[in-house]
């Protein structure tokens, strides 16, 4: 444990600007997730194309409303094996220990599917999700546990970390796009006695090794970071039969909502796809009905969920209908000179890059004068609803050919303003208002929002079909449209979602 309190750095460094005025172990977690971003988005960039690519070609042949089924229980999987992670780590193993563990095996996972063979492929995102459970939570705890709950670096921190994350996001699918789909690199592996349709392999290869860098750095550099729990202290008998029975709960809980998942995808039972919003309403409800401040603070973070889990679900088809609109209806050249579609998924991470430091700085400049949490989130979904909007016209002028870049570009400019308004702001808030020795529990109930994003994107994602662009109009205008009316809705919540948080201020 550090002797140097959060307070303390904070004074000795008030004059000073960006990564600078941060603590110090910011830097440490920052290159850390940098490269775990980097080994699942590289990873992520392929998936659906690797999927739906014909066997000839080295793919699994699958149709596209199997590609979506498959990437949205993955990576709602990924996501809603926070919530043991989280808990894992509260009570068992503390935070630093869980991201060393789950980085190992991510890493395991992303090698798992650089052989080529279906069996290793589900092992491998078996492996990956399970890391992810333990790793995201609990890096993310750790970011949090380096500020005191009443300094005003928190969301600038936070901004600052979710850059690191972009950063890799950016280089990811250029490096990961490049080994799978370019045919340069396929030239390079006929000449060399390798077979080219097995290029997807070699980049997701490249997404190991990156997950395999992040390790190393946080092996090296860790040892100073603040941790959730103190491992140094023994369970009691009581504090063991507490830890068994909270974690018996967690486990038949996260088995209950896989096999919602699961079960919803089943023709006849589709309808209970609106149990992902109707479950945190039912939470919500109860939480406002119960004494003290940490049940209120849990119901404003249910409120936060649920816009979360909506924003997730239109952004995270960057992954689904947005990859196959960049792969089959979007010209992919440069002045004549062709690019992998994966590369499109770099367009989100660069803006990320460039406007992180002007939102951090707009953070630091309002510090207590800040619009609330729910107030930055309605706004994000605006920005996201704009951005599908835009996509109506490039939608309808793909019935006469590939459309421009152009398009891709402004969508995704829109997408990572809102964005930045909802995932490190919601980072933040998550690690403010949870109650005492909760953090990674709470934070991986944050990224179950996630979960179903993803699992309601991978839906919308399956229905995709390049050959009838009005279908495809209709569809970005009505999701635009609901995105509107759930910030309009938040909007109106905010004064009362502030209440519910006073006591965390």
């Amino acid at each position: 444990m550090v002797t140097e309190t959060p307070a303390v750095r904070h004074d000795a460094t008030a004059s000073r600007r960006g990564l600078a005025a941060q603590p110090a172990g910011l830097s440490t977690l920052f290159f850390t997730e940098l490269w775990e971003r980097f080994s699942y988005y590289g990873m992520r960039a392929l998936l659906t194309l690797f999927m739906v690519a014909a066997i000839a070609d080295g793919g699994l042949g699958f149709t596209t409303a199997e590609a979506g089924r498959i990437y949205g229980n993955y990576t709602m999987a990924v996501y809603m094996l926070a919530i043991p992670g989280g808990f894992i780590a509260d009570q068992v193993l503390g935070a630093r220990r869980a991201v060393l563990i789950g980085g190992t095996m991510i890493a395991l996972g992303h090698y798992a599917l650089a052989w080529p063979a279906q069996m290793t492929f589900y092992i491998g995102l078996v492996l990956i999700a399970l890391g992810t459970g333990l790793f995201k939570p609990n890096i993310t705890a750790l970011v949090g546990a380096l500020y005191e709950k009443s300094d005003t670096r928190r969301d600038a921190g936070f901004s600052i970390f979710y850059m690191g994350i972009n950063i890799g996001g950016f280089l990811a699918p250029i490096v990961t796009g490049f080994l799978a789909q370019s045919s340069i690199f396929k030239s390079w592996l006929e000449s060399n006695g390798f077979d080219p349709t097995k290029s997807w392999h070699w980049g997701f290869a490249a997404a190991g090794v990156g997950m395999t860098i992040a390790m190393i750095i946080f092996l090296r550099r860790s040892r100073g970071l603040p941790d959730t729990r103190d491992t140094s202290l023994p369970l009691t008998t009581e504090g063991r039969r507490d830890v068994l029975r909270g974690g018996a709960m967690i486990v038949l809980g996260t088995l209950a909502l896989f096999a919602l998942a699961f079960l919803s995808d089943v023709d006849g039972w589709t309808w209970l796809r609106w149990l992902f919003l109707a479950l945190p309403v039912a939470g919500i409800a109860y939480a406002v009905r119960q004494p003290g401040d940490d049940a209120q603070r849990l119901a404003a973070i249910g409120v936060l969920f649920i816009a979360a889990m909506i924003f997730w679900a239109v952004f995270e088809q960057a992954g689904t209908t947005i990859a196959l609109f960049a792969d089959q209806l979007t010209r992919g050249d440069i002045a004549g000179i062709a690019f992998p579609s994966a590369w499109f998924q770099s367009i989100n991470p660069v803006f990320v890059i460039l406007l992180t430091p002007m939102f951090a700085a707009l953070w630091m400049r309002l510090r207590d004068r800040q619009p609330a949490p729910a107030i930055k989130f309605a706004v994000g979904l605006i920005l996201l609803s704009a951005s599908f909007l835009l996509m109506v016209p490039a939608a309808t002028l793909a019935a006469s050919g590939r459309v421009s870049p152009l398009w891709l570009v402004g969508l995704f400019l829109l997408q990572t303003m809102g964005e930045l308004l909802i995932s490190p702001v919601g980072l933040s808030t998550m690690t403010k208002l949870a109650p005492a020795r909760t953090t990674g529990f709470v934070l991986g109930l944050w990224f179950l929002a996630s979960a179903f994003g993803n699992k309601l994107a991978g839906v919308l994602g399956g229905g995709f079909t390049g050959s009838d662009p009005s279908a495809m109009a209709y569809g970005f205008l009505m999701q635009a449209g609901l995105v509107a009316l759930a910030a309009a809705l938040l909007f109106a919540a905010a004064p009362w979602v502030r209440k519910l948080s006073a006591s965390a201020d």
